[in-house]
């Protein structure tokens, strides 16, 4: 069945399906988050972006998280050379994204001026490297087990 949210979808059926169960229990969790928030309104003044906001993050790291603990990112790693393969091509694709974001940083932005400015955007560049390789590590040692015990 086709859809307006099917590119979002992956061709797979299998992984197809347990995104669209992701994006339900998402939207129960949202919907749930949301009551939650309408009735502590009652208690604290709370800002609507900042609802908005914890909303959108809430749907958003719930699917994320979900997504990468299933395990079902990487179908087709099941032996440990091809293990290894893959932990190598995450660590080069995350060695690519400081170098490319840091020269892109460089020409469009400017160079910091200041040592604070530096430990700005050096926490950030390293902080959202660690957060996505970790994200891709863990998917991939997930993929690699169920792929393993299903051999």
């Amino acid at each position: 069945m086709k859809s307006w949210i099917s590119f979002l979808l992956p061709d797979d059926e299998y992984k197809e399906k347990k995104m669209l169960y992701f994006f339900t229990e998402g939207a129960i969790i949202l919907f749930l988050s949301l009551i939650v928030m309408m009735i502590c309104n009652k208690f604290f003044n709370l800002d609507t972006e900042t609802v908005l906001l914890a909303a959108i993050a809430i749907f958003l790291f719930y699917v994320t998280g979900r997504y990468i603990l299933a395990g079902m990112e990487y179908t087709d790693i099941a032996t440990k050379h091809a293990y290894k393969k893959e932990l190598r091509v995450i660590c080069i694709r995350t060695i690519g994204f400081v170098i490319i974001f840091m020269a892109l940083y460089l020409i469009f932005i400017n160079i910091p001026s200041s040592l604070n400015n530096w430990v700005e955007i050096l926490g950030l560049l390293i902080s959202v490297s660690v957060v996505s390789f970790l994200s891709s590590y863990i998917s991939l040692k997930r993929s690699y087990k169920k792929n393993k015990e299903l051999l």
